[in-house]
């Protein structure tokens, strides 16, 4: 499916359906919900890079959250399916900063979108680390100019 965002280093990173269960008192997804759904975005995300389970197990390594800014623009009702794509916008040696943007997947509608800074980690030193060299340049490779 071509959409907006095709072009410019966007990632398909998401798709799911709202269930009724995610619905609040107002009637609409609460917002426990979009973080849940951007939480699976992200690992996704960084699965494109490497940065998957087997490499974090075998390593002693995680990824942190710094910095989250999340915008909600549209509501969500039980039976909306959601897209999400992903951009990295920025890499350094041990900080990534990336987008997530939702979208109502058959209308193109923009439903919220989330902005994360996220360092890379030793587990057991509980401090921040370099990306091995392999994960940084794939990092790098994908900014968009």
């Amino acid at each position: 499916m071509e959409t907006p965002d095709s072009e410019r280093g966007w990632i398909v990173t998401h798709i799911s359906v709202i269930y009724p269960w995610q619905m609040d008192h107002m009637g609409h997804m609460n917002v426990q919900f979009y973080a849940s759904l951007f939480d699976q975005a992200t690992w996704s995300f960084f699965s494109e890079y490497g940065i998957t389970r087997n490499y974090l197990m075998d390593n002693e390594r995680g990824m942190a959250a710094l910095v989250q800014h999340t915008e909600y623009k549209h509501e969500l009702f039980a039976g909306s399916v959601v897209e999400i794509r992903s951009r990295l916008d920025s890499a350094t040696p041990k900080i990534i900063n990336f987008t997530h943007r939702m979208y109502l997947r058959q209308a193109q509608i923009l439903v919220a979108t989330t902005e994360f800074t996220g360092v890379h980690v030793d587990r057991s030193k509980r401090k921040s680390v370099p990306f091995p060299d392999d994960i940084l340049q794939r990092l790098k490779s994908s900014i968009p100019e």
